[in-house]
């Protein structure tokens, strides 16, 4: 016999990897089992709140090299895993409202 050793595979279904979903098993969830395990932050969302939501799809990144303060970081560090995702979203936000106000500035010199 040969002393290699084999996988056997399992008859349970794999779970999906890191960023992969489980669209089936998501098809499958009722709205009770959706409300019991949401955070308690969700609780209490106007029923309109998603309504002006946009689908934003994930651009390309580049690497850089950012400096900022220790504190600042450490917070972010804090928040958990994907927190350099998080301050990329925080720089996002700032830039669309930087640009949407001078927008609205340009239009009310020119009126």
């Amino acid at each position: 016999m040969s002393a290699k050793h084999t996988k056997r595979r399992s008859s349970k279904p794999e779970r999906p990897r890191r960023g992969q979903a489980d669209l089936a098993r998501l098809r499958r969830v009722s709205e009770r089992e959706i409300t019991a395990t949401s955070p308690a932050e969700l609780a209490d969302l106007a029923a309109d709140f998603w309504t002006d939501a946009e689908l934003v799809l994930p651009g390309p990144k580049e690497a850089i090299s950012l400096r900022v303060d220790q504190d600042i970081l450490e917070w972010f560090r804090a928040q958990g895993p994907r927190y350099q995702s998080r301050i990329n979203a925080v720089l996002r936000t700032y830039v669309q409202h930087v640009r949407t106000r001078g927008k609205r500035r340009h239009r009310a010199g020119a009126a």
